[in-house]
């Protein structure tokens, strides 16, 4: 597989949902939990998404239970608490595993073309972030301690970036 387009994802509920939709859009892809020091973070992705979205950002979360157990709800309930807690609007894809052997198929790729710190592929924890450009390949990955707002300038210059 050689780009973002070539997958598909689970939303919350429904049927699977191509990521060929996103064609053209740039998107922040994040791991999340509802339970987590990080959790707050859903705030400061809310944020982009309402400055960025109709500039052509996306962001897409993808709840994770591998890291403490700190999203062991279902998807319904983390549908919920998102909205609830941070008025969260932009598109939360179902649970998932981000790394071992039912690591879903995009976090494999998004691992293996975006590795951490060492050349790791593993996700070391929640809301671990990868920006996608326009034409669906891995521009870059943020640590865990990352905050959304410190991804603003990376975002507006993949946004100013034309498709290749």
């Amino acid at each position: 597989m050689s780009s973002l387009y070539d997958f598909e994802a689970l939303p919350m509920s429904g049927p699977a949902v191509p990521l060929r939709q996103f064609e053209g859009k740039v998107l922040l892809i994040v791991n999340t939990a509802s339970a987590c020091g990080f959790t707050p973070q859903f705030g400061g992705l809310e944020e982009l998404h309402k400055q960025y979205g109709g500039k052509g950002l996306v962001v897409l979360g993808f709840p994770c239970n591998q890291f403490g157990q700190q999203d062991p709800g279902s998807n319904d309930e983390i549908a919920s608490f998102c909205q609830r807690n941070y008025g969260v609007s932009f598109p939360m894809m179902a649970k998932i595993d981000v790394n071992g052997a039912n690591a879903s198929p995009l976090y494999q790729w998004l691992t293996a073309e975006a590795p951490g710190l060492l050349g790791s592929k593993a996700i070391k924890w929640n809301f671990t972030k990868f920006l996608v450009g326009r034409d669906g390949r891995v521009i870059r990955r943020y640590a865990p301690q990352d905050a959304p707002k410190k991804l603003a300038a990376d975002i507006e210059a993949a946004l100013a970036a034309s498709a290749a």
